[in-house]
């Protein structure tokens, strides 16, 4: 408890959180359960992409990201562009103001310094910029926990990305291809950890498979364009990547399977509609999904999934079920080496749906040993994240390190 006397540490967290993206908002929950289990007297609130989803689902206070509220759609007349400009610079003074009023602020996970999906320098990396200078002006420490980072070809989204992660005060990553990339962008990555993504952290729900459902598959899909150094042929991977997933699952469809398609972003619904059209069975489900946990609960009643977005794949590896991923980052090849499952990985850039067919025969054929690898590194994950939140403890709250270190983190002495 917080002596009568003494005001709670303040901690505050950022990024796009409850803007429809589950990923992200899964980071969100692993670290305000990490807060409520080790700092319960901390007073946290947020500044982030959708204010009302997070006050209504986590119950605690936000505010909204950027100014303008139109931050992330294209300005094209006079008016837009004007207050998108006029943003920029209004968003210096809010940030710097929100900043000041915490302790700490923590950006829970996320590939916050990468660029793997279309990104524009003026968004997310320019609030990102503005957040860790702020912080390091101000005395509050900025901490990027457990983020995902990767090569970036933009110089002006690479240039504030790698400010960004010099000026905070605290960095850990979801994988070592992350470390990678930042050092190679010229940040002294001497002290940063690699831990397992924060969502390992997040309980597994019991799976909600119906009886009448046998054999039934997921498939998580993704509104995928390529990075953001792809943008010229941006359609065509759309549609080489929607082809190839849509001859899969009418496939297995042909087979008598059940497939559910899985989504983790609001921008997901239009594939899931073209394959809905495309293949028209009613083998073909769609789950209504609201957060990570849900996405855990159908993965942990399949008897196989396939999946793009990341996590998704992290969902389906959390709740142990053998997973083919479509990987369009390294991100998603580190993440199912580490999980012991590297050589099921598909270019989501260049879906063959006859070679997707083999690795997933050869998926569902291993299926037993892959069941019983998935549950050992799962056990290792939850150790590893341990020993993260241990670190953080350590490294944004030292007066309360010992006090808070719950027993069963064991602390490291090398």
């Amino acid at each position: 408890m917080t002596p009568a006397n003494e005001r709670p540490v303040r901690v505050g967290v950022f990024g796009l959180l409850g803007s429809g993206n589950l990923g992200n908002d899964g980071s969100l929950e692993a670290v305000l359960g990490y807060l409520r289990e080790r700092h319960p007297e901390a007073a946290v609130d947020a500044l982030c992409g959708g204010p009302e989803a997070v006050t209504a689902r986590y119950g605690i206070p936000a505010t909204r990201l950027h100014w303008y509220r139109g931050e992330y759609r294209t300005a094209s007349r006079a008016g837009a562009i004007v207050g998108k400009g006029l943003g920029k610079l209004v968003d210096v003074f809010r940030t710097a103001s929100w900043v000041r009023g915490h302790d700490v602020v923590i950006v829970p996970g996320m590939g916050v310094l990468e660029a793997t999906l279309p990104l524009r320098p003026w968004g997310f990396p320019y609030a990102l910029f503005l957040l860790c200078a702020s912080g390091r002006l101000s005395g509050t420490k900025v901490a990027l926990v457990g983020v995902g980072a990767a090569p970036i070809g933009n110089r002006a989204t690479r240039t504030l990305v790698r400010w960004s992660a010099r000026l905070a005060a605290y960095r850990s990553y979801r994988d070592a291809p992350s470390r990678d990339a930042m050092r190679a962008m010229g940040v002294d990555t001497t002290r940063d950890e690699v831990h397992p993504d924060l969502a390992f952290s997040l309980p597994v729900p019991p799976a909600s498979t119906p009886p009448d459902a046998p054999g039934r598959v997921c498939v998580g899909v993704m509104a995928f364009h390529g990075s953001d150094d792809d943008r010229a042929r941006a359609e065509e991977i759309h549609r080489r990547y929607l082809d190839g997933t849509t001859r899969f699952v009418r496939t297995l469809v042909e087979e008598g399977r059940p497939v559910r398609l899985l989504t983790g972003d609001d921008v997901d619904a239009t594939v899931v509609a073209a394959i809905l059209d495309a293949v028209g069975s009613p083998l073909v489900t769609v789950a209504e999904t609201a957060s990570l946990a849900d996405l855990m609960k159908e993965t942990a009643g399949a008897e196989a999934v396939v999946a793009t977005r990341y996590h998704n794949l992290i969902c389906a590896l959390k709740a142990g079920t053998p997973t083919l991923a479509l990987s369009y980052a390294a991100k998603s090849e580190a993440l199912m080496a580490g999980m012991g499952l590297g050589t099921y990985c598909h270019p989501a850039r260049e879906v063959d749906a006859d070679r997707l067919l083999e690795q997933f025969r050869e998926l569902e054929k291993n299926s037993a040993d892959l069941r019983r690898t998935l549950a050992e590194h799962n056990q290792d994950a939850v150790r590893h994240l341990d020993r993260q939140f241990t670190a953080l403890t350590e490294a944004l709250f030292p007066a309360n390190a010992d006090v808070h270190a719950p027993a069963h983190a064991p602390r490291e002495t090398s």
